[in-house]
Order: C-alpha cells, then structure tokens, then sequence
C-alpha cells in the first residue's frame, strides 16, 4: 500500500554538521571541505540509483560542480551557528517505475527552484538490502540562500519564519501527493496518498458522508520506531522469513506498531469486501434479480477468499461468483427474464431428475398430466394426496359398487366367525 512521507530537517553548524559532508554522503561521492579542510568520501556507499543537479535559469555554470557548489554554500555563510542546507527527505511509491519515480522527484525537486531560487542537489536511494523492499526514498537537499548570477545572495527567509514557514511546507506537502497520485493514477494503480493529518482526512470524510472511511481513520499516528528498534525488527523480520516462522517483534515499539498496522489491514480487508458486496448488489439488480437473489450474491462476494486484488479483472470474479461466463450479457432483457427462476429450473433439474422436471413444470405454470404420456405418476409411487384425490373423484356409482363388495367382504367375515364359534362351543 503506497504511503505518505516528507520531512524537512536543517543542516545546522551548531550541531556540527557541514553541508558538503551532508552532499556527499546523500550521493555517494568524494568531496573536499575548504573551509574545514577535511576530506568527505564516500564513494563506496551503496544503493545510490540516481543524482541530479538543478539550478535556477540564471545561475552560474560552477554550481553544477557539486564540489564546488557546496564549498560555495559554505563560504556564504559566515556565522558559527548558520543553517547552511535544507534537507527534504521524501518517501517514493514501489508501486511505480522507476522511471516514474525519478520524474516526480525531478517535478518536486524543480518546484523548489522556481518557488524559492535555491539551488537543489538531489539523490535517489534504492531501499536497503536488509530492510523493506518497498522503501524507495530520495534526498533532496536545497541552499538556504537564493542562487543568482552573481553567487549566493539572500536568505530564504519565507522557509524560516515562522508565520510563514508552516504554511509553505504544507503547501509543498500537498504538491508532493499530488505529484505521487498522478503516477500512480497512471499507473494504474487504486491505491492513492494524503498529506493531510489524519484528524483532517476524518473530518473531510465526515463532511462528504463517508463514516467508514472516518471510522477507519479515528486512530492515532503510528509509532516511530527509531534507528535503533527499526534495525532489530528489520533483523527479527529476515531472520523468521528463513526458518518460514511468523515474524513476532522483539521490541515494545515494534509490538505496538505492528498491531497497529494488522489492525489496518483488518480493517482495510473488511471494507474493500463491502465494497465488493455493494457493487455485486447493483449489478445483479441491475441484470434482473431479485433483493433476495443479488444479495446471496454479494454474500458469496464478500466471503469469497480467492479474490484477485486488480481491478481490471473485477468483472471475471464476479462472473465467478455469480455462476455467469465473463462475455455474458448483463442488461435486463426486453420480455422481462426471470433469471432467479431460470437459475432454480436449472438446479432441480439437475439435481432432482425425474421429479424435478414435475417441479419446474408446475414452476411455470402447467400442471402434472400436461406433461404427456409416459410422464405421470406411473413412473413413481403416488403420494397422500393424489391418492386422495382419486378417491374424491370418482363416480357416486362406483363408489356404491366398491362399497357393497367391501359389505359382501364384511358379511362373509362374520359368517365365518359365527360358525368358528360354533364349533369351538360343541367340541369334547
């Protein structure tokens, strides 16, 4: 599941860092410190995918030399505590290509340029080999002073105030969704992000009616682990992953976290089911059934397990589901089909052979003997109630003669006993 990262942070000579060890480190290079006279190099870092330089359009031509860039930025400042770079770290979709990462990070990375004048020096990390997979991110590290034709000139001081500072990073926060939604979208992929705090997404849901969505985001942020709980759990992680275990976090943090994330995905399981439900629902009505048949539809959609997670083939599962070949058409016929039925006459049919054909025949109406011959009751055993039928339809006259002969019987019987007892009374 794409998900949503930017942070800002300052490169501050007060915490004794420099921006040419930072820009070097960020791209996996060696430059030289004039102004500490130490060397930075780090030429042997690992999982560097891309680096860039962009500068604003009247910029001199040294400031594409990332040495000579830098040990600028630090020569302009002069004061033992100065905030020498600005760093935005950015989290990339895995959901893209790599292609589309790097334009979306070049898109952001030239919105700095023209938004502040700053010069920007870009870095594109690949995710570490022992940790997620899925954590593509780039460092994107900016002057805090505007680069012009004559050098570094003025500070930046819409980014430091604080009136102002807030806002404009919210602002550049959203432009960074957006940027990531686009791809996404053209992707192909559903998923999509929000820069927004999770109290104003629930609040933006609740405004639009959709309290599933607020009810799923009525949480609190998710934990930070930290450098040190981040790196256990990643080991924990890979070490059950090759003995085929579960992974149990070994840390308080790494255990509140990841209930917190089973949790969402629990929760995410069960709304993209009722969705699923929803949308079955609608297009079996849509196709004539009725409330009762397109519900246990959508019920055997929504318990389904074997459910596909691409959209593009939403119309196979739901063939599936329902019984139907994906070509079939769907849209309420003119005479006025009755698909439940249709379906029923083809179950017993097929289940209750000769006595489900009766069935279906009486379903559509026609009774039992317009069937034809050879296909009454002679094949089976008459039931109760067609054996009463046949004995309050007969004549009265047949009736009369059955009833003297059951007489006759009766007389005969008693006839007989008498003169049993008869003999049993003279006997020796």
């Amino acid at each position: 599941m794409a998900s949503y990262h930017l942070s800002v942070k300052t490169i501050k000579r007060s915490a004794g860092r420099s921006s040419t060890a930072a820009a070097a480190y960020r791209v996996g290079e060696r430059i030289e410190c004039q102004r500490e006279g130490r060397v930075h190099d780090y030429t042997r870092k690992q999982g560097i995918e891309e680096t860039f330089i962009l500068t604003p359009k009247d910029a001199p031509d040294w400031a594409l030399d990332r040495s000579k860039l830098w040990n600028e930025v630090e020569a302009s400042e002069t004061r033992r505590n100065s905030v020498t770079a600005r760093e935005w770290e950015l989290a990339l979709p895995s959901e893209i290509s790599a292609e589309d990462r790097s334009q979306i990070t070049r898109d952001f990375a030239q919105e700095l340029v023209s938004r502040y004048g700053v010069a920007v020096d870009v870095a594109i990390h690949a995710p570490h080999r022992e940790g997620d997979q899925r954590n593509h991110h780039a460092h994107v590290l900016t002057s805090t002073r505007k680069l012009e034709a004559d050098g570094f000139t003025t500070k930046t001081r819409v980014l430091d105030s604080a009136k102002t500072g807030g806002v404009e990073i919210e602002q550049m926060r959203g432009l960074w969704a957006e940027l990531q939604n686009r791809a996404l979208e053209r992707a192909g992929e559903v998923e999509r992000v929000d820069h927004r705090s999770l109290e104003a997404q629930r609040e933006a849901a609740l405004e639009r009616g959709d309290e599933l969505t607020a009810e799923e985001l009525d949480r609190d942020p998710e934990l930070k682990l930290g450098p040190a709980a981040n790196s256990m759990e990643r080991r924990a992680k890979a070490m059950a992953e090759r003995q085929g275990r579960e992974y149990k976090p070994v840390t308080e943090r790494g255990a509140v976290v990841h209930a917190a994330r089973q949790a969402r995905a629990a929760f995410r399981e069960m709304r993209a089911r009722l969705e699923l439900a929803r949308e079955t629902y609608g297009i079996e009505r849509e196709a004539g059934q009725g409330r009762v048949s397109a519900g246990l539809a959508a019920l055997r959609a929504a318990t389904a397990k074997d459910r596909d997670r691409t959209p593009e083939d939403f119309r196979e599962r739901l063939a599936r589901v329902v019984g139907r070949s994906p070509d079939q058409d769907d849209t309420p016929k003119s005479e006025g089909r009755n698909y439940a039925r249709e379906r029923l006459k083809e179950i017993m049919e097929k289940d209750a052979g000769r006595d489900g054909q009766a069935a279906v025949h009486k379903l559509d109406g026609h009774s039992e003997y317009d069937m034809g011959e050879g296909t009454g009751r002679e094949a089976r055993k008459p039931s109760v109630n067609e054996r009463l039928k046949d004995v309050l339809n007969k004549p009265r006259e047949k009736l009369e003669i059955e009833d003297e002969r059951e007489q006759e019987r009766g007389d005969d019987e008693n006839e007989n006993t008498r003169d049993r007892d008869r003999g049993e009374g003279h006997s020796l």
